[in-house]
């Protein structure tokens, strides 16, 4: 951490009641400013962006949602920058993956094949997903998704607690 202002001067002048008081009153203003420019720093990132995600969704033509959580903005926002190019499996994957923390895989066997690895269950924002790969993908191509759920292996091996904290989003639905 830099030195305060009052660190930096001799002994003898960090004993002034009147100096002290003065430079306080600086390390605040300081303080602020170095907060500020953070700030700023932050919202140049999309993964680190507040404030600026509406700025950011206007620019890339994405319609603001303030009600969305800014996880699922952020995911939207770092999609659409990512879905520009040659569409093939690589920048598929790469749209997907800004949504599902990068384990999916994506196949293609005549239909867009896309598997979910990491997420049990849906992702919450699996309209968003399927909206950023439509955008991307050439039109006349199907997609398929495939999500991960628990197996009966896995139900059986989970606590009573283990099983309060799950939703039942992520169990395999049936019919």
């Amino acid at each position: 951490m830099p030195k305060t202002m009052i660190e930096m001067l001799p002994p003898h002048l960090r004993k002034s009641g009147i100096i002290n008081e003065i430079f306080d009153s600086e390390q605040l203003v300081i303080d602020d400013l170095r907060l500020s420019v953070q700030d700023l720093r932050d919202q140049m990132d999309f993964s680190t962006a507040t404030w600026a995600l509406e700025i950011y969704e206007k620019e890339y033509g994405i319609s603001v949602d303030d009600s969305k959580p800014d996880s699922e903005r952020r995911s939207v926002l770092i999609s659409k920058s990512r879905g520009s190019g040659q569409v093939d499996a690589d920048l598929l994957k790469a749209v997907a993956d800004s949504y599902t923390n990068g384990d999916c895989d994506v196949s293609f066997t005549g239909v867009i094949e896309i598997t979910f690895n990491s997420f049990i269950g849906r992702p919450p924002n699996m309209n968003d997903v399927e909206q950023a790969l439509e955008d991307t993908k050439p039109a006349h191509l199907r997609m398929e998704f495939t999500f991960r759920y628990y197996t009966v292996d896995e139900i059986e091996a989970m606590t009573l607690n283990d099983l309060e904290t799950e939703t039942l989003s992520n169990f395999a639905p049936f019919g």
